[in-house]
């Protein structure tokens, strides 16, 4: 994808993880990050906010990353945005069943703050 990556949603419902993942994107990435604490959070901000690419854990309460994936792709905006799933389920079926679902790529939990903009980024170019 020629567009550079500017915005970024992410969906994460533990304030811990949300604050060094701001950190990182913000000051190692220069991304722009807009942080959701939910999956309803995340359908009711992301018109407004109309991120280039949506990062969302798999697990939380109420509604889950996939649950949130397949609500985002029901919305006309949002039908083709990026996603990718950052999750501590990685065996290579649950993996698998992420990209099925439609994510372009899967980040472990724990990640690495010093490493995380990067890896969004090669995911990006990959587009």
């Amino acid at each position: 994808m020629n567009e550079k990556l500017v915005r970024v949603l992410y969906v994460e419902d533990e304030p811990d993880i949300q604050m060094v993942a701001r950190l990182a994107l913000e000051s190692i990435g220069e991304y722009t990050v807009e942080i959701c604490g939910s999956g309803t959070d995340a359908l009711t901000r992301a018109p407004a906010f109309q991120p280039q690419l949506i990062l969302l854990d798999v697990m939380m309460p109420g509604m889950d990353g996939p649950g949130t994936l397949k609500k985002l792709r029901e919305l006309p905006d949002f039908s083709g945005t990026p996603v990718v799933f950052m999750t501590a389920k990685v065996q290579p079926g649950e993996v698998s069943e992420y990209l099925a679902l439609g994510a372009i790529g899967v980040i472990p939990k724990p990640f690495d703050p010093m490493t995380l903009s990067a890896q969004i980024q090669a995911i990006w170019e990959k587009l």
